[in-house]
């Protein structure tokens, strides 16, 4: 991969009131003009979107979002969306005006903020237009303020610091297969070639499971479906054979019952989100019924074909575990109902174009409304009726 993707970026927020400086903190954060900065009121209407390198942490996605304080109705609106942003988000920067406190905007974000357990910092900027007593009635407010001067670029290089230490402290992402073999272990990959392989390479999930394998000295082989088997013979050791879902079927009959067998998917079921909760919600299948309610929840816009995974096959299968049909809706992206206790199983994609905290959190809502959830991967391995042994890597 010549960048990271977006989906394994930490993701930082940038909050506050229009003109408090919002935009121009992120500009000088990133070390260059990406956010428009002026003096007229909501100059950023949607979120602004930058992906930068904070050395020496690592990859991180920055965030601007519009001024919370807006009180139009296209403003509200604006505002919305900003708040939806805090379902992914892994840390938030809450900028304040100082020479113009807004209390109860701030403890209204913060109440929200609270929901999805985010972590932020409250950042006063202004600095260099504020007195001593100014100062110290601020400091009387927030807890442990970080006070700057975007203008004068005062305490910039502190705040990155504040930032890299909050986010180490942070949950480290997950291996995907690093911690389940051992250095120098032999993986094959089976990667079909059909009409959804794009043209001249490879997706997303199969990149980073080459990557993953790289980076804890797991030697990979990558195979269509169709020299599988005789790769099997070629090669000695096999530990774990990972296959795209849409195979497994095929994959099972060929790959010997000694050797582990999983998916690209479900090895992102773990490493995005919670895998018992999946796993739970896949054992959940068995109670389908016509005419249930599923929602479909796909990371990415694509383009849909006779294949598709999420819109052809997924439903077929379920149709044919509730022998009848379901009433099925989907939802592309982040997006995600609040209202999810109308539905009686959602089911997820890879999540390989998401971040996880933003799966956590729907796992999180399908818990407390106890809504089923499951990944599509899991959904295939339970309609082939090889589930037990496509989890048996993991225990």
């Amino acid at each position: 991969m010549n960048t990271t993707p977006n989906a394994n970026r930490k993701h930082i927020g940038i909050y506050g009131n229009t003109n408090s400086g919002k935009s121009s903190l992120m500009n000088k954060i990133l070390g260059q003009d990406i956010s428009l900065v002026s003096n007229v009121e909501g100059t950023t209407t949607d979120p602004v979107q930058k992906a930068m390198e904070l050395i020496p942490f690592g990859p991180v996605l920055l965030i601007d979002t519009a001024g919370l304080e807006d009180k139009t109705e296209l403003g509200e609106i604006r505002v919305k969306k900003s708040f939806e942003f805090l379902k992914r988000l892994d840390f938030a920067i809450y900028v304040v005006d100082g020479k113009n406190l807004d209390i109860d905007t701030y403890k209204k974000w913060k109440r929200e903020a609270n929901k999805y357990n985010i972590n932020y910092i409250v950042v006063v900027n202004k600095l260099d237009r504020l007195n001593n007593d100014e100062i110290n009635n601020i400091n009387n407010i927030f807890d442990n303020p970080l006070f700057i001067s975007a203008k004068k670029n005062e305490n910039i290089d502190k705040l990155k610091d504040e930032l890299i230490k909050y986010l180490e402290q942070d949950e480290e992402d997950k291996p995907i297969v690093g911690d389940l073999l051992s250095y120098g272990s032999n993986v094959v990959l089976v990667v079909p070639i059909d009409s959804e392989a794009p043209k001249g390479r490879i997706i997303l999930p199969q990149v980073q499971v080459i990557r993953d394998c790289l980076d804890h000295g797991i030697k990979t082989y990558v195979v269509r479906d169709t020299e599988l088997e005789e790769a099997l013979k070629e090669i000695k050791n096999v530990d774990l054979v990972i296959t795209d879902s849409q195979a497994f079927k095929e994959v099972d009959k060929m790959v010997p019952k000694e050797i582990n067998l999983t998916s690209f998917s479900i090895l992102f079921a773990r490493q995005k989100g919670d895998f018992n909760d999946f796993l739970e919600g896949a054992n959940k299948l068995k109670d389908l019924k016509p005419g249930d309610k599923i929602l479909i929840c796909e990371s990415c816009t694509h383009n849909i074909s006779h294949e598709d995974i999420g819109r052809v096959k997924i439903p077929r299968m379920l149709n044919k575990i509730a022998s009848g049909e379901l009433n099925l809706e989907y939802k592309v992206g982040y997006d995600f109902d609040e209202d999810v206790e109308k539905y009686d199983m959602v089911i997820h994609c890879g999540a390989c174009m998401v971040n996880r905290k933003s799966v956590i959190n729907k796992i999180n809502l399908c818990k407390e409304k106890n809504v089923p959830i499951t990944n599509y991967g899991l959904v295939i391995a339970y309609f082939t009726g090889i589930l037990d042994r496509s989890i048996e890597i993991f225990n």
